[in-house]
């Protein structure tokens, strides 16, 4: 049997979703992140050791970094390390204890894979280009039926190809949602879909049909993503940060 390529032997669940992810609203659905941005829940264990799996064995397929978005990586690894205290990350100068017991090495020379090891999130750096926001950096273990080497380097209308309600009008109203965030007050949004397999590292080709099941309210499990965008005040990036939560069907609450 291969190694990351094989399928997760054991389903990695949550068992209850955050309160304020529970109320569907219209695309695109943003709105004030009030609460922390960054968090820890009930998969931390589970979610973690399966991104260290995938960063040491699958890197190609979980990290890209253009080089000159490098700066932005290294500041958004530093605004994310000032908010793990907060979240019972044990702090030191050559390594972190995170709230599974994990020793992490405080490695700002690969800020994108440190990310990987330390957060549950995957993140994705969009940087304006010209007229546009285009994806210079990610570490993303957890994709919904998308493959970062297609996305990497393009800009938000191609990023968003197949999808078919991200209309032109939509992707208008998005980029200019994405020129509008500011500095200091992060937005967010979720998404609702329904997979018959509840693996987490779920890349699909954008030429590829979707997987049988995927999305159909048919199916066993759950997958909403909580998705965060700021701004970083230095590089003037906007971080797209993405909580992946998976839940089996007896345990989704009423969705209204």
């Amino acid at each position: 049997m291969g190694r990351v390529a094989q399928r997760a032997m054991t389903a990695i669940l949550q068992t209850h979703l955050p309160d304020d992810m529970r109320v569907a609203r219209a695309l695109p659905g943003i709105q004030p992140e009030r609460g922390p941005w960054l968090r820890v829940d009930d998969a931390y264990a589970a979610q973690m050791a399966r991104r260290e799996a995938l960063l040491a064995e699958q890197p190609a397929d979980v990290l890209y970094l253009d080089p000159l978005a490098r700066p932005a990586a290294e500041e958004l690894l530093e605004s994310v390390l000032d908010c793990l205290p907060a979240l019972g990350f044990e702090m030191g100068e050559a390594q972190l204890i995170c709230p599974d017991g994990r020793c992490v090495p405080m490695d700002r020379t690969a800020p994108l894979e440190t990310l990987g090891r330390l957060c549950q999130n995957d993140f994705v750096l969009m940087e304006k280009r010209g007229d546009a926001h285009v994806l210079t950096g990610a570490v993303l273990c957890f994709p919904a039926s998308w493959r970062l080497s297609e996305k990497a380097g393009r800009p938000l209308i191609d990023i968003h190809i197949p999808v078919e309600d991200y209309t032109d009008d939509l992707a208008r109203r998005v980029q200019r949602l994405f020129d509008g965030i500011q500095v200091g007050r992060p937005l967010w949004r979720f998404n609702q879909l329904w997979y018959e397999d509840p693996e987490l590292f779920q890349p699909r080709s954008q030429f590829e049909p979707r997987r049988v099941g995927a999305g159909s309210q048919d199916g066993s499990y759950y997958r909403t993503e909580r998705q965060t965008l700021l701004r970083l005040p230095q590089s003037r990036a906007v971080v797209f940060a993405i909580h992946t939560y998976v839940l089996a069907r007896a345990d989704v609450p009423p969705l209204e």
